[in-house]
């Protein structure tokens, strides 16, 4: 099942890549660009790959309900779905700000939920047509070859760590109090490209603050099958139907994990 569902799902993301991405990439009109909200845009691009996705998705699993970033954005009741018995959580074009700005990296963003916890995870790179892909239990894969999580092996760890929506107080203690210990790396503002250098030896850690279904989802349960570990800073696991709360670690390994959630626990 794990196999054929990877197929099916990999060909529908490069399906809406294809013909609603990268058509306007570099392509976009003013008009066909939105702010949803202050440093969050939607554009054309967005809107026509979740048509698709959701689409496809309901056609390969019919009892699954769906909850894609627009239509929740559209309607905040769809984020009820999230604890569903079976749920798929979309997001269409995450790294809709780069892709705006014509330039890398941008991608897709597809997970399959049961009750409130993700059990399979697909990333989807735009412009490479990369896919990294995970079943809870059953290890991660990139491009279909089995993948195991490595560090980078640098002394201070290599660290990308978003500030866009952390508040100005925590701001100022992860610059003062956690940045010291590291090298820092700029993000790339996409979670389908943070994901992936997080256990291919590119980064060792991140912090997140904002940990939508949709950001975070499949990359999450791809870190976690790839043995990396990815979960909230207090330990807790990542759950879906949860995701409006603040504050999730991603590391390359437990022991890198373990560090940096024992200094957030002292700010």
């Amino acid at each position: 099942m794990s196999a054929a569902l990877d197929t099916a799902v990999a060909a529908l993301m490069k399906r809406a890549v294809e013909t609603a991405i990268l058509p306007r990439y570099q392509q976009l009109a003013a008009d066909q660009v939105t702010a949803k909200a202050v440093d969050d845009m939607v554009t054309i691009a967005d809107t026509d790959a979740e048509r698709i996705l959701a689409e496809g998705l309901a056609a390969i699993l019919p009892e699954a309900t769906i909850v894609g970033e627009e239509a929740a954005h559209a309607d905040p009741a769809v984020l009820e779905r999230l604890g569903d018995s079976l749920c798929w959580i979309i997001d269409p074009l995450d790294g809709t700000n780069n892709f705006a700005a014509g330039k890398p990296p941008f991608g897709v963003l597809v997970a399959l939920a049961e009750h409130g916890v993700a059990v399979g995870g697909w990333i989807y790179d735009a412009l490479t047509g990369r896919v990294c892909s995970a079943h809870k239990g059953k290890g991660a894969f990139l491009n279909g070859e089995a993948l195991v999580s490595r560090t980078t092996g640098q002394e201070p760890p290599v660290a990308a760590i978003s500030l866009v929506f952390a508040d100005p107080v925590r701001r100022a203690a992860l610059q003062q109090h956690i940045a010291p210990h590291y090298t820092l790396v700029d993000i790339p503002r996409c979670a389908a490209e943070q994901y992936p250098r997080i256990v291919t030896g590119i980064n060792d850690v991140s912090i997140f603050e904002r940990t939508l279904a949709w950001d975070h989802a499949a990359g999450v349960l791809f870190v976690n099958e790839a043995g990396g570990k990815a979960a909230r800073p207090d330990g807790s696991a990542y759950r879906v139907d949860r995701h409006l709360e603040p504050g999730l670690v991603a590391a390359a390994s437990p022991a890198l994990f373990d560090t940096l959630a024992e200094r957030l626990a002292r700010l």
